[in-house]
């Protein structure tokens, strides 16, 4: 098991007492692999410190802000790529039979492609396979991570992780399509309202499940039919 996706999921998880509890772990963790460039890993020491010793609401208001009342910076991953066409819904399904294949099934409210859900499974997948399919997603960690920034958000420090982690560069052309895409307003909420209904995919064990979904961390995550080695 790689241990630093798993940490790097939680972060990009809603802040909990239990994640904050966890950080002094999760840093241990990340230091410990040392999978991510030393520049990488400092950069995300002022999101765990803020988790950590902060406000819990405070901290909660931002992620909401930030993942669920924006669709451009969802965590929702093949929103940024398909939007609610028909591609989405296959894409969805081949996702989910991925899942599978690797004995994996979704316990939680989330979608397959929301991205916490992802690594998860890919901190249960061998290194090198891991970091092949987290750069077909490259463009989109970066185009996200310089969102972040703009929005002054310690989370791009996480997305800049994920892309130092990934097997392969992102691709220009896509990074440049994903660069036009004008940011939404997350203080517009009747645009929000309207943006949310129309996005009628759903999987997983829940219904009425979406993105945004369900808010315990401890059920986000995709779980293995068997378990896995730590």
């Amino acid at each position: 098991m790689t241990r630093t996706f798993k940490a790097l999921s939680a972060l990009l998880s809603y802040p909990t007492a239990e994640l904050q509890a966890a950080i002094p772990e999760i840093a241990t963790v990340l230091d410990r692999e040392a999978l991510l460039p030393a520049d990488a890993l400092s950069a995300l020491s002022p999101l765990m410190v803020a988790l950590h010793t902060g406000s819990l609401i405070d901290a909660q208001e931002r992620y909401v802000f930030l993942f669920d009342r924006s669709r451009t910076l969802s965590l929702c991953l093949f929103e940024h790529v398909h939007g609610d066409s028909r591609d989405r819904g296959g894409a969805m399904v081949d996702l989910l039979e991925t899942y599978r294949a690797g004995g994996f099934e979704l316990t939680t409210n989330e979608l397959p492609d929301h991205l916490p859900v992802l690594l998860e499974y890919l901190a249960h997948r061998p290194l090198g396979e891991a970091r092949a399919m987290l750069g077909e997603t490259t463009h989109i960690l970066a185009a996200l991570a310089e969102r972040l920034e703009r929005r002054g958000s310690p989370y791009k420090a996480v997305f800049a992780a994920l892309t130092a982690l990934a097997a392969s560069p992102a691709d220009i052309e896509a990074l440049r399509a994903l660069a036009a895409v004008p940011m939404d307003d997350p203080a517009d909420l009747a645009a929000l309202d309207a943006v949310w209904d129309e996005a009628a995919v759903t999987f997983g064990p829940d219904p009425n499940a979406g993105c945004p979904a369900s808010r315990d961390m401890l059920n986000r995550m995709a779980q293995p039919t068997q378990t896995a080695a730590e």
